[in-house]
């Protein structure tokens, strides 16, 4: 898939026409990165944002005591940093690989000239307004369901429904991606244990098919 096609399936971009889209591309570069490495260092110069075209990246935060706070994992075609368009010059948090892929960046200066035509500047701010809205339903998710129907949501979405898993992330990007902390993931999964519920050896997870189903339902 064209990078363009890529940028036109983001929330960020999506709606925009190909000609704005063309004019994005035109200003950026894809960079390949391996397991582990690290994009860019919270509080670092913000000079950069990224479409991930392959690959997970794991954003997080660096507690006073040393502790990193995952906050969101990134999957292929989406943007991400991008809050250095608008808003910080610095990075307000770290971007680490899971895996091996590849980014497309776009350096801030290059995309802030193509603001200054006042055509791609109102196509971008009307998508920008649609971006708040997905934010503001992200809240009601958040506070509309509990962790044990997020996770419950999140596997149906990721896995599908059948209820046997093999599952490929960390179980703290698992709670970072359903809003909450390890411990907190941790404690739902000895709960559903002792109910005969779920079952989690290694990368197998399995879950009782009437239980799930509940949640299908429901979704």
């Amino acid at each position: 898939m064209e990078v363009r096609d890529l940028f036109r399936q983001t929330d960020l971009f999506k709606g925009m026409s190909d000609e704005a889209l063309s004019r994005i591309v035109s200003r950026g570069r894809p960079k390949s990165f391996e397991q582990g490495e690290i994009l860019f260092v919270e509080g670092s110069r913000g000079s950069e944002f990224f479409l991930l075209m392959e690959g997970d990246v794991r954003l997080f935060k660096t507690s006073l005591d040393g502790q990193e706070v995952s906050l969101r994992i990134i999957r292929p075609g989406e943007v991400f940093a991008e809050v250095v368009l608008y808003e910080n010059t610095a990075y307000p948090v770290s971007a680490a690989a899971l895996s091996p892929g590849r980014a497309f960046g776009i350096e801030r200066s290059s995309f802030a000239a193509l603001l200054d035509d006042a055509g791609f500047r109102n196509e971008f701010i009307a998508l920008l307004m649609k971006k708040q809205r997905y934010l503001a339903e992200r809240i009601l998710y958040l506070t509309s369901y509990d962790v044990e129907e997020r996770f419950f949501h999140f596997l149906l979405e990721r896995y599908g429904p059948s209820g046997v898993y093999t599952v490929d992330m960390a179980k703290k990007d698992i709670a970072s991606a359903i809003g909450t902390i390890p411990e907190t993931l941790s404690r739902l999964i000895l709960r559903l244990r002792k109910l005969g519920v779920v079952q989690w050896e290694g990368s197998t997870l399995k879950v009782e098919q009437g239980y799930l189903e509940g949640f299908r339902e429901e979704g």
